[in-house]
């Protein structure tokens, strides 16, 4: 109704605070919701189907991606990156809430889920292109991840050395869509491949109670 009004009836009709309030109302801009922060974090542990669990579990992880990084072949397919020629090695990358989940603990949960000892494999896959490895995005990751390497080196409950490596992060290339979330699209050749594989029996060897899964 009031649409249809002069504005000199408007303003006697509501008060002249009234239409003030209306006036400071229509003219204030909008809030802006404040956009959500969050972060990346990008590893190597062998066959990166078994690499996304562990991580999606965690609260504050918002999304894990299979891919390829590390390597000097643009968009690789995983044919390329499985001969072993491109340089790139299998790895997931993780966008997360660092206000929920900290960087250190993802890198605890990295630890837990690999073999640290092999060089240039990871349970029943050889090759450079299932090398474990931490691939930090900047000085901070950087700095942690190295951290993390020599606490877990000096609390280790087993003997060899930790070969993982820790490198700059390059070009993350996402893999072929079959790849995504493998682990929940095919349960069954899932738990096939990683019991084959003998993942979990490694792990607990490793890590005993604390080996992920």
């Amino acid at each position: 109704m009031f649409k249809t009004l002069p504005r000199i009836i408007l303003i006697a009709a509501i008060g002249l605070s009234g239409y003030a309030f209306v006036q400071a109302q229509s003219s204030a801009p909008a809030a802006k919701a404040k956009p959500a922060v969050t972060a990346v974090a990008t590893f190597a542990g062998g066959c990166f189907w078994c690499m996304e669990g562990p991580f999606d579990a965690l609260d504050g992880v918002i999304s894990t991606t299979s891919g390829y990084t590390g390597g000097n072949k643009k968009d690789p397919t995983y044919q390329e990156v499985s001969s072993g020629w491109t340089g790139h090695a299998e790895a997931v990358q993780i966008l997360y809430d660092p206000a929920k989940v900290t960087y250190e603990k993802l890198l605890d949960v990295f630890w837990h889920n690999i073999d640290p000892l092999a060089a240039n494999r990871q349970f029943c896959d050889s090759g450079s292109q299932y090398r474990s490895g931490i691939f930090y995005q900047d000085d901070a990751q950087k700095k942690a991840a190295e951290a993390s390497k020599a606490a877990v080196d000096k609390a280790k409950p087993f003997k060899g050395t930790i070969v993982t490596e820790i490198t700059a992060a390059t070009t993350f290339y996402a893999a072929e869509d079959y790849h995504q979330d493998y682990y929940l699209k095919n349960p069954v050749r899932y738990r096939f491949y990683r019991q084959g594989c003998g993942r979990d029996a490694r792990l607990k060897e490793l890590w005993g109670d604390k080996a992920g899964h």
